[in-house]
């Protein structure tokens, strides 16, 4: 079931990336809020693309790094307010902390039961 969805938003990241390289042909690009639509655009591809790793790995970095993306993209915004990127801040600063506790944890019982396995064979 997740590989379809995974399929699914694959094409749809396709068809809007084709799109978006249409509707960005045809902008100014002398223009400041080209270069945003630019970014917000390449943004959501990301996100679009993490989103099918995350579907397909199942996997806590995969969850961490689309977090990331989604709180990147809202930065990024050009009409941001400053409650935002404080808080932006802070999910960032949560989202480190989440991965050093959490993914470090792992790769040390990884390596605890890799180093284990070696000693008892």
């Amino acid at each position: 079931m997740e590989r379809i969805l995974a399929i699914s938003v694959l094409v749809g990241i396709v068809l809007y990336s084709f799109g978006s390289i249409l509707i960005l042909a045809g902008m100014d690009w002398k223009l400041t809020e080209t270069f945003y639509e630019l970014i917000y655009r390449v943004l959501l591809i990301v996100i679009g693309l993490e989103l099918v790793r995350m579907l397909i790995v199942h996997d806590l970095s995969a969850v961490l790094e689309l977090l990331a993306f989604v709180t990147a993209r809202k930065v990024l915004k050009p009409d941001i307010e400053a409650i935002d990127i404080v808080l932006a801040i802070i999910a960032f600063v949560a989202l480190l902390g989440a991965r050093r506790y959490f993914l470090e944890t792992q790769s040390y019982k990884q390596k605890d039961n890799t180093h284990h396995s070696s000693l008892v064979n």
